[in-house]
């Protein structure tokens, strides 16, 4: 199975929330219907994506998610500039 990781904010990008997925396109509709509406990110309004990266399993996919949630914020928001400099909302591309 493939797995993607994914990086959301808010619109204001001030909170900084890192998940991981087989189904991105279904989790980010989740996260903007605040299906799980005590979740985290439905409390923060957290549902703009603003970093995505497909891997070839999800055991790829996990191993990437560790990394990027034990690092630092200004590591991800390095990450988030690499491939998404203006900070759109890229859930409109899936």
């Amino acid at each position: 199975m493939k797995g993607n990781i994914y990086i959301l904010t808010t619109q204001r990008n001030t909170v900084l929330y890192t998940g991981v997925t087989s189904d991105l396109k279904g989790r980010i509709n989740n996260h903007k219907i605040k299906k799980y509406p005590n979740s985290f990110s439905a409390r923060y309004n957290i549902d703009k994506l603003v970093y995505y990266k497909k891997f070839q399993t999800m055991a790829a996919a996990i191993r990437r998610e560790k990394q990027i949630k034990a690092g630092s914020r200004q590591k991800k928001i390095d990450l988030i500039n690499s491939m998404n400099p203006e900070w759109n909302d890229l859930s409109d591309n899936l």
